[in-house]
Parts: structure tokens; C-alpha cells; sequence
């Protein structure tokens, strides 16, 4: 949960899970990725970290196959980046990408 400082007109807070979900829409709209991938604990292809310098996401995409990888995953960073600080204020310190498969378009990653 992220408390974002206000006026004095009370507290503004914002989950991971929201967080999250900014990101995981923002990824989803690069040309060249498929689907989110779950990895580790995280099943939903997105994990948060809020630290005092900012917020830290971790992205796992599927990919379409022939796609630059580099260009795609550097585009879903912009992205996501610029989603999340646009529509919380947040800054966002790192946005790590995993490519974790490649795969024809019409094929579903779970």
C-alpha cells in the first residue's frame, strides 16, 4: 500500500494490487506481447516493490513469435513507466522485464 501525501485533506492510498493492475494493462498494449506470464509467487505476470525512492515492477511477458524482443520489452518499460507516474503521481524507480515465452500470436500463455 503506497500513501501518497496530500494537502491536508486526509489520506490518499493506493494498493500493490492496483499497482499491479495499471502495469499488467499497460504491458498488454505493446505491439508484440501476447500475454502476462506468471512467475514465482506471482501468478499474474506482475510484482510491486515500494521502496522510499519509488515504486519497483517486475514484468513477465509472452511474446509473438519473429517480434524484436529488445524493442518489445524496451517498449513495455516506457509503457508502463509512464502509465503508472501519469495516473498515480508515483515515481517509478524500475520496470524489469522477463521474457518468458515466445509463442504464435493465437497461442495462450497461462
Amino acid at each position: 500500500m503506497v500513501e501518497i501525501k496530500t494537502d491536508g485533506n486526509g489520506k490518499v492510498l493506493i494498493s500493490n494490487e492496483i499497482l499491479a493492475v495499471i502495469a499488467s494493462k499497460s504491458a498488454k498494449e505493446v505491439e508484440g506481447v501476447i500475454n502476462l506470464v506468471g512467475f514465482g509467487r506471482n501468478r499474474k505476470g506482475v510484482a510491486v516493490q515500494v521502496t522510499e525512492e519509488g515504486v519497483r515492477l517486475a514484468v513477465s511477458i509472452s511474446v509473438k513469435m519473429g517480434g524484436k524482443l529488445h524493442d518489445i520489452a524496451k517498449s513495455v518499460q516506457g509503457n508502463v513507466k509512464t502509465d503508472v507516474e501519469t495516473m498515480t503521481g508515483l515515481t517509478v524507480t524500475e520496470v524489469n522485464v522477463r521474457v518468458s515465452a515466445v509463442a504464435p500470436e493465437k497461442t495462450k500463455i497461462k
